[in-house]
């Protein structure tokens, strides 16, 4: 028997992580339903894709809108022809309302039609360079975030496919995300050096967020999107560490203060790339480009990675935009069906047009 309103509204005294409400949701109400009327069907169960709860950042204030005990069910391909429709019926027929005080969701999907809808990605054909490097990098942490409750129909071979970054498409990634600090660098005590404070802290926090990024990608974790960055960078191995200088980057009162505070930021960057040991030990020097009264710290981290990058396709990437900024598009929020149309620019013809033009 289900729980009656009564049982629920007693089981409700403190907020539950929506992973956790919904592995019970699946525990006790889904899956003996399906072992009763499907008995035999191979099935995955899991919580993935969008939301607080995905990532497990989820609290109380969470649950005003779009938060609710859900699953989504993966079967076989033949299954979900077959049968799908029934299983829809038997669930929408007999499962209850609420659970534990709230509206319940659930869906159903075969694994490799969920990542083409999701993702526009054949997960059982081969990932290429440039789908990597179109996926949006927080519906990456997305689906492999989450948490699988149940496999037979091989759910998890498919998450760990995109566990992360190929080797190549990460050290691409990196030289990347340096590009992106160092010519930036000098320009927030230039903005500060006639008069606009507001500027060189603009400068400054951009700034401030690539090196988060840059820490992501040195860790090896895929950054979620705008709400949840800082909380996911807290978490980070080096979060504690770096926050209060960030901070100091960003708190800042003049150039002068921002820019002490960047070159320490720079340094402690530069010993955690030190300590991945990709490439040869590197040690920064604090330069004035142009003899210009603005210190900046370099090391050519860029040059350093780009030797160590094997894989042909990642190279003629690279040789096409050595300092970007095609690495910008996994940072964007936009349909899966679009990402057909940024695959073209990396189509060799494409590429030619854009010279000859």
């Amino acid at each position: 028997m289900f729980p009656t309103s009564l049982e629920e509204d007693a089981a409700v005294t403190a907020f539950v992580p929506g992973l956790q409400l919904s592995r019970q949701f699946y525990e006790e109400l889904v899956r003996p339903l399906l072992d009763a009327e499907f008995a035999g069907l191979s099935h995955s169960a899991a919580l993935l894709g969008r939301g607080s709860e995905v990532l497990g950042f989820d609290d109380e204030m969470s649950t005003d809108h779009d938060w609710r005990p859900r699953v989504l069910l993966f079967v076989r391909e033949g299954d979900r022809a077959r049968r799908g429709g029934e299983i829809d019926v038997v669930l929408q027929r007999a499962l209850p309302a609420s659970f534990r005080g709230h509206p319940v969701g659930y869906e159903i999907h075969t694994v490799r039609g969920y990542f083409l809808e999701q993702l526009a990605i054949d997960i059982d054909g081969e990932i290429e360079a440039r789908d990597w490097l179109t996926f949006p990098e927080h519906g990456l942490r997305m689906f492999s975030a989450g948490e699988v409750y149940h496999d037979e129909v091989g759910l998890q071979v498919a998450r760990d496919r995109l566990a992360y970054y190929p080797r190549d498409v990460w050290l691409y990634l990196l030289i990347t995300g340096w590009w992106r600090v160092h010519p930036e660098a000098n320009l927030v005590g230039r903005a500060g050096a006639v008069g606009d404070e507001l500027g060189s802290a603009l400068i400054g926090s951009r700034l401030v967020s690539d090196l988060m990024r840059l820490c992501f990608l040195m860790e090896r974790e895929y950054a979620p999107y705008a709400k949840w960055f800082g909380t996911a960078f807290a978490t980070l191995r080096c979060g504690p560490d770096l926050t209060p200088t960030l901070w100091s980057v960003v708190h800042a009162g003049t150039w002068q203060a921002r820019e002490d505070a960047l070159l320490v930021a720079y340094e402690k960057l530069s010993a955690m790339h030190n300590a991945l040991r990709l490439t040869e030990p590197v040690f920064t020097d604090v330069e004035r480009m142009w003899n210009r009264p603005f210190r900046v710290a370099w090391a050519d981290f860029p040059g350093l990675l780009r030797a160590e990058i094997q894989d042909p396709d990642v190279l003629s990437v690279a040789d096409r935009w050595p300092l970007g900024p095609v690495d910008q598009f996994r940072h964007l929020l936009w349909p899966a069906t679009n990402r057909r149309a940024l695959l073209r620019l990396f189509e060799p013809d494409a590429w030619q047009d854009r010279k000859d033009s």
